[in-house]
C-alpha cells in the first residue's frame, strides 16, 4: 500500500469514540436545557441533530453539533404556483420567530449560564466544555411547500434575527445520505470524510482558503456513484477531484436536470442567495489534486 493510500484511507474513518461521547452529551443537555424551560411546558417542540453531526459525516475538525429546536405549533407554508395549500397566508399561530428565539435563548443560558453566546445571524451558539463540543442550536418552525397536485414536502423554516428566513429540509438530507451510501457500500460517507480531511489540511497548511463542510458534502454528493466504488482511495480521490472540476466548467446550465442538487434534493446547489458559487467549487477540487500531488 502506497503512502498516501495509506494517508487516505486513515481519513476515512468517523470522529473519535471520545468526540463522539462529547458530541451525545452535548445532544443530551440542550435536549434537558428544552425540557426543563418553564415558557416551553405547553408549546410541542421537537428536537433534534441535523448536519453533519446527524449525517454521519463529521471529523474532528468539525466536530461541533448543530441541532434544530423545531416548533410544531406552527406552520409556514408555500406553494408553486400560490394556489395550492391552505388560504390566507402563513399560518403564524401562537409563537412568533422572536418569542421562540427569546425563550430558547433564555432556556440555554439557565443551562449553559457563561457559554452562550447570541451574536450570530441565525444559531445560538453554546461554547465547548471539558466534556462537551460547541454546538449550534437554531431555532425554527414547521414549513410545507405545496405543489399543485396538493400534496406537499415538508421541512423547517428558520428565522434569522432580522425576520428573513431560509428553509431547510434536514430529514430529507438524512435520508438521502444513507441511501446513495447503501448504494456504494458505503463509500460515500467514507468518501465525504476523506475530503473534508483534505478541505482542513489545505486550511491547516495555507494552502487554500476555508470551505464550507456543507459544501464539500453536496459536491460529493454529485459525484456518481461508480467512481466512489472505485478500487482504491487514490483512484477514488482523483475521480471524485477531476469529476467536480470538469463538472463545474461554465455557466449553470439552464436544464434544470443538469443542475446539482444539495444533498436533500430539494435546493440546487448552485443559485444567486447560495455562500458559494461553481467557481468555488472547481477552486476547491483544483487546490486538492495539486495538494495530493495527482499532477506529478
Amino acid at each position: 500500500m502506497s503512502v498516501l493510500e495509506n494517508k487516505l484511507q486513515g481519513w476515512t474513518g468517523p470522529s473519535s469514540n471520545s468526540e463522539k461521547e462529547k458530541q451525545e452529551r452535548t445532544e443530551r443537555m440542550i435536549r434537558e436545557a428544552v425540557r426543563e424551560h418553564p415558557a416551553f411546558e405547553d408549546c410541542s417542540l421537537q428536537v433534534y441533530a441535523k448536519g453533519s453531526y446527524a449525517n454521519n459525516t463529521n471529523v474532528r475538525a468539525d466536530s461541533d453539533v448543530d441541532i434544530a429546536v423545531q416548533c410544531n405549533e406552527v406552520v409556514y407554508y408555500d406553494s408553486a404556483d400560490n394556489s395550492a395549500g391552505p388560504e390566507g397566508g402563513p399560518y403564524m399561530g401562537p409563537w412568533t420567530p422572536s418569542q421562540l428565539r427569546n425563550e430558547l435563548e433564555a432556556a440555554l443560558r439557565a443551562k449553559f449560564p457563561y457559554q452562550v453566546d447570541t451574536s450570530g445571524s441565525t444559531a445560538i451558539k453554546v461554547s465547548s466544555g471539558s466534556a462537551r463540543v460547541e454546538a449550534d442550536v437554531v431555532p425554527c418552525f414547521n414549513y410545507r411547500y405545496y405543489f399543485s397536485s396538493g400534496g406537499y414536502r415538508s421541512g423547517a423554516k428558520v428565522f434569522k434575527k432580522n425576520m428573513s428566513s431560509i428553509e431547510n429540509y434536514p430529514q430529507q438530507q438524512v435520508e438521502n445520505g444513507k441511501y446513495k451510501n447503501l448504494n456504494t457500500h458505503t463509500r460515500y460517507k467514507k468518501a465525504v470524510r476523506v475530503m473534508k480531511r483534505l478541505e482542513n489540511a489545505m486550511v491547516e497548511s495555507g494552502y487554500h482558503r476555508e470551505v464550507p463542510s456543507f459544501f464539500v458534502e453536496c459536491l460529493v454528493y454529485n459525484v456518481p456513484n461508480h467512481i466512489l466504488t472505485r478500487g482504491s482511495w487514490v483512484e477514488t480521490v482523483k475521480g471524485i477531484l477531476a469529476h467536480i472540476y470538469e463538472a463545474l466548467e461554465g455557466n449553470e446550465p439552464s436544464e434544470e436536470s443538469r443542475r446539482w442538487l444539495e444533498v436533500s434534493e430539494c435546493k440546487f446547489l448552485f443559485h444567486s442567495d447560495q455562500k458559494w458559487t461553481r467557481a468555488d467549487g472547481q477552486a476547491f477540487a483544483y487546490a486538492g489534486w495539486n495538494y495530493l500531488e495527482f499532477g506529478k
